[in-house]
Formats: structure tokens, C-alpha cells, sequence
């Protein structure tokens, strides 16, 4: 096994690699002057196992680039199995035609992976699942609820509910409700623009409750904020938020701090950003994604790492 990481989030590459007990593979990534990217593999990866981790995070199109050129470079180096390791897998929302003459960009994305050599993917709570049938090739679809989980149940908040923010995120916010064994409510909301949304009603008991808003993704935190308004204003004790990966803009967090949200919980599967006062708490995902890469190396299940562990 060679590990290997990009340039978009080299820290968490770094503990994955020290889980698995290993060093990161020596990889050169250059600019040319004109601003294309130079890919130069160092050390012999032919007939090894290759993971590149990568998230398509911000900035996307030079992350996915750099990413697509790797795959390249250790497909052209003869390695015999590539797996691409993207903790994010930017475009997900972009997964079908909501409207005419727009892209299903996640699709275009997973054509590109596949034809530039990977023979693998290994994620983590893409914004959509069927996502997983854009590829052609095995698709090893990790949780970040074991991980929140734990930590929740750590808080030992009294009478929780877990709330999904918006009809999309109920099946997530379901599998939440049972992992911590509570109940479980919905907002509705409508979208006025990219970054504005208004919460219209809440289904579902909250009232003297600890509320926690479970997502996959926030961007500009209108989604969360809203949400997190109309729980208070229908009697919810506290609201905390727990998000996979928050990819939050300058605009979302003055939101985050103006909010009753008491606390956000994420992963580090984007790299960290300057928080500037806001309640955060960045819980590390590298153990489970190195326990992922170990058993997918020797062949093995990976079904028991959506266990949570008591």
C-alpha cells in the first residue's frame, strides 16, 4: 500500500497515513508559469496499491484537476489498483436535472475519475446516494455517524430530538434518531435563492427539547440558521447542529454566530477555516477513513465501520 495525498488537504492525509502506519508517498506538485499543473510521482508505485486522497473542496476545479492528473500520472506509472480517496466530493449537489439546459455535474465528475484511471472510490456521506450509481466502478460509501454519534452521546443531553433541516435529510436524520435512540422531527422550508431559505412549519415535537439539526453540507448556513429559528421559536430548550462537512462562507458564519445554534459538530474531511468566534467543534474522521483503506487493502468488509461502538 502507497498513500499519497494532494495539495487540498494535505493534514488530514497525514493522520490517515499515521493510522495505517505509514509515511505519505513522495509526490512533486509544481505549477508551470502559465499556471497548469505538474504532477511527478518520486518513488516506484509500479504493481503497488495506490490511494490518493483529495477532497474536492474549495477552490474545486484546481483540487479536481490536481486529483485527475494524479490518478494519471500512477495509472501511467503502472500501478496495479488506484483508489481515489475524497473525504468531499464536490458537484454532489449538482446530481440531476431540476431545471432545462443545466448539467448533472456530479455525473460528469464521476466520468472524468473513471477515465482517467481510478479503479476505486472510497467517500464519505455524498450529498446524494445515488451518486454511487454514476460510477462504474466499486464505490465504498463511508458515515460520518459513527464519529458524530459518539461524541453526541458524550454531551448526555437530556431529552433530545433530532431534526432534519429539510426534507432531503430525512433518511440521515432517521438513521441519526435511531443510533442515539430518540425522536425525530422535520422543518419545511423554501428556497428564495443559492444562499436564502425561509423555514415555513416544523413536523414533529421539539417543544422543551435538545434539538440537533443533522446535515451533510453547509455552505452559507441559510439552511441551518432558519431551521434553527423556527425550533426555538416552537419551544426547543437548545439547538446544536451536527454537519459533515462544512465548507461555511464569510456570510455563513456571521450567520452561525447570530443564530441560537449553540454548538456546530463537523469533521476535518475539508481543511480547516479561521472560525473567528464561532461555537465549533471539528471532531477527525483520518481513523475511520485509514480503517477503510486497511480493510479495502486486504479485502476485506468494510459494513462494520457504520457500527456504533457503545
Amino acid at each position: 500500500m502507497l498513500i499519497f495525498s494532494g495539495t487540498a488537504h494535505e493534514e488530514l492525509a497525514r493522520r490517515l497515513a499515521s493510522f495505517v502506519g505509514q509515511n505519505l508517498g513522495a509526490v512533486d506538485i509544481s505549477r508551470f508559469p502559465d499556471g497548469e499543473i505538474m504532477v511527478k510521482i518520486i518513488e516506484n508505485i509500479r504493481g503497488r496499491d495506490v490511494y490518493i486522497v483529495q477532497p474536492i473542496c474549495y477552490p474545486p476545479n484546481e483540487n479536481l484537476m490536481e486529483l485527475l492528473i494524479m490518478i494519471d500520472a500512477a495509472r501511467r506509472a503502472s500501478a496495479a489498483r488506484i483508489t481515489a480517496v475524497l473525504p468531499f466530493y464536490g458537484y454532489a449537489r449538482q446530481d440531476r436535472k431540476d431545471q432545462p439546459r443545466v448539467p448533472i455535474t456530479a455525473k460528469l465528475v464521476a466520468n472524468l475519475l473513471v477515465a482517467a484511471g481510478t479503479s476505486r472510490l472510497l467517500t464519505m456521506d455524498l450529498h446524494a446516494q445515488q451518486i454511487q450509481g454514476f460510477f462504474d466502478i466499486p464505490v465504498d460509501h463511508l458515515h460520518a455517524a459513527p464519529v458524530m454519534v459518539k461524541y453526541l452521546r458524550s454531551q448526555n443531553l437530556e431529552n433530545p430530538v433530532v431534526v432534519s433541516p429539510d426534507a432531503g435529510g430525512s433518511k440521515m436524520a432517521y438513521a441519526y434518531s435511531e443510533m442515539l435512540r430518540c425522536g425525530l422531527a422535520f422543518v419545511a422550508k423554501q428556497r428564495k435563492g443559492p444562499s436564502e431559505v425561509e423555514a415555513i412549519n416544523v413536523v414533529g415535537e421539539v417543544e422543551n427539547r435538545n434539538a440537533i439539526l443533522v446535515d451533510d453540507l453547509s455552505t452559507t448556513g441559510g439552511t441551518l440558521t432558519e431551521a434553527a429559528r423556527i425550533l426555538k421559536e416552537r419551544g426547543a430548550r437548545s439547538v446544536r447542529a451536527a454537519v459533515t462537512h462544512t465548507l461555511i462562507t464569510e456570510k455563513g458564519m456571521e450567520r452561525l454566530k447570530q443564530s441560537p445554534i449553540e454548538e456546530l459538530v463537523t469533521t476535518d474531511s475539508v481543511p480547516k477555516k479561521e472560525w473567528k468566534g464561532c461555537p465549533i467543534k471539528i471532531l477527525s474522521v483520518a481513523e475511520l477513513l485509514g480503517e477503510a483503506l486497511i480493510r479495502i487493502h486486504n479485502n476485506q468488509s468494510v459494513t462494520s465501520l457504520f457500527k456504533i461502538s457503545e
